[in-house]
């Protein structure tokens, strides 16, 4: 099984399980929702490499988190 395929199936139940999490705030989905999305970006970009996926979901989760706060300026 590849690297990429096992990534795009983490990626889909990572981004499923969000729903699971109904009770949180617009700001903690934003903030889970980058961090889910940078995650997967940066596996992809890097060919699987564990510090690409985390700095990634990192920086996904950061931008997640201002982009919901200048929402509600």
């Amino acid at each position: 099984m590849s690297i990429r395929l096992v990534t795009i199936g983490a990626t889909a139940l990572l981004a499923l399980s969000l729903g699971a999490c109904s009770g949180m705030s617009s700001r903690e989905t934003s903030t889970a929702t980058g961090a889910v999305i940078g995650g997967a970006a940066g596996a992809i970009l890097t060919g699987g490499s564990t510090v690409g996926t985390v700095g990634g979901a990192a920086v996904g989760g950061v931008i997640g988190n201002r982009v919901d706060a200048e929402k509600h300026k």
